[in-house]
């Protein structure tokens, strides 16, 4: 019995090994293969490669991650790497920081279809986890101002004059400043959070007469609209409820008078204002340019309307549905309704040299009084398809009774033969 008992310690001794690692083993799973490795975040700003095995871990570990989903063969994306090595360091040395990564989404077929990739690149900004996809400028410059501007605050509150001067000089030339000095920041969150991509919005709790004296305001609650772009600056007074704070919001979001372009046209689309155009044969002569400061002034005077010019020179093709050159003389005001239709005032279309301002507010006269011809765009019908592609879908409908037509002949082609076998 002797040996017997003397086996068993030995036996524990052999076994303790096993019970060991049976113990640590489920230790060691969780913080290797069972979970992502901890992600590190950059210390030089660069471009980080995310793959299937970190890419969870570098959402949940960054505040704001920007990613690029390319491909190696897209010809897009090869031009958009060195925008991004550009923007990355600066991204990364914001307050917030940005982070700027990539996904070989070709590689990475999975992380594609899991954030809806459908073509490449596709750029997303993961705000604390939650994606959104970014169809903003590509530039380096311009993609740096557009995301400062997504992880900033919907309403910044500035304490004293020094940080009036810093959120203004930080914010930029790309998007319009509003300022509301004593005024309640309940009464703009709304605004701050609706127009978010497209403003930066502040009230301004403790600050100077100087700063009254800047930006031209003589009494409290004021907000004042800054489109430092085009050099413009306006104030509203109040009432801050109902439609009048909302009307010019919305209105200030575009300049006073609006050079037509690709940028706002795409602005132009959220205003539901119809626009008084101005077709001229180019914009920075001196003739336009003194011409453009009297839109400036009707503009100031009708805010019901959008004010906008755009030259011959700077953008024929967009004038072409307006203007034709043999017969049209410049300068010529029309009014537009953003699609296919456009109305000219008998007696003002054109303008001639002389008192423009007064030749405006006969146009605006005769606008309101109805004096008015629609015409469409190009000489095209107003349909939502339009005449070019009402000929492609004619063309279509013949291809199908010719096809039609060919198999009904084939048909009775086949019947003798069918009867002949039967």
């Amino acid at each position: 019995m002797a040996p017997v008992a003397m086996e068993k310690p030995q036996q524990l001794r052999r076994l303790l090994p096993l019970i060991a690692l049976t113990l640590v083993l489920p230790g060691c799973l969780a913080s290797g293969g069972g979970e992502p490795a901890i992600f590190q975040i950059p210390r030089d700003g660069s471009v980080v490669e995310l793959d299937e095995g970190n890419f969870e871990a570098a959402v949940a570990a960054v505040d704001y991650l920007f990613v690029d989903f390319h491909a190696p063969w897209c010809g897009h994306c090869k031009r958009l790497a060195p925008q991004l090595d550009e923007a990355a360091p600066v991204l990364a040395a914001l307050s917030p920081p940005i982070v700027v990564a990539k996904v070989n989404a070709e590689k990475y077929k999975k992380l594609g279809s899991k954030y809806g990739v459908d073509g490449f690149p596709t750029l997303m900004l993961f705000d604390h986890g939650v994606p959104t996809e970014y169809t903003g400028s590509r530039k380096a410059g311009l993609l740096i101002e557009s995301l400062k501007k997504l992880v900033a605050p919907h309403v910044s509150v500035l304490e004293s004059d020094s940080a009036i001067k810093s959120f203004v000089q930080e914010a930029g030339a790309d998007f319009p400043l509003f300022i509301g000095f004593g005024v309640d920041e309940s009464s703009i969150a709304e605004y701050g959070a609706r127009y978010k991509k497209k403003a930066w919005f502040s009230i301004a709790k403790d600050f100077s007469e100087d700063m009254m004296a800047v930006y031209d305001f003589d009494k409290i609650p004021a907000l004042v609209s800054l489109n430092t772009k085009y050099n413009e600056q306006s104030v509203f007074y109040g009432p801050f409820e109902g439609t009048f704070l909302d009307d010019f919001i919305r209105q200030s979001l575009l300049p006073i008078t609006v050079p037509i372009n690709a940028e706002t046209l795409k602005m132009l689309k959220d205003d539901d204002r119809k626009v008084v155009l101005t077709v001229l044969e180019d914009e920075f002569d001196e003739t336009s340019m003194q011409l453009i400061k009297v839109l400036r002034s009707a503009a100031n005077a009708n805010h019901d309307l959008v004010f906008g010019y755009v030259g011959v020179k700077q953008w024929e093709e967009f004038t072409e549905p307006f203007h034709d050159s043999k017969t049209s003389q410049l300068p010529k005001m029309i009014v537009w309704d953003k699609d296919e239709e456009y109305e000219v005032v008998e007696g003002s279309e054109n303008l001639q040299e002389g008192d423009h301002g007064s030749q405006i507010s006969r146009f605006l006269e005769g606008y309101r009084a109805g004096r008015t011809a629609k015409k469409s765009v190009g000489g095209r019908t107003p349909t939502l398809l339009g005449v070019n592609a009402l000929y492609i879908l004619l063309f279509l409908v013949v291809v199908l009774i010719a096809l039609m037509f060919f198999a009904g002949q084939g048909e009775e082609d086949r019947q003798p033969t069918r009867a002949h076998q039967e």
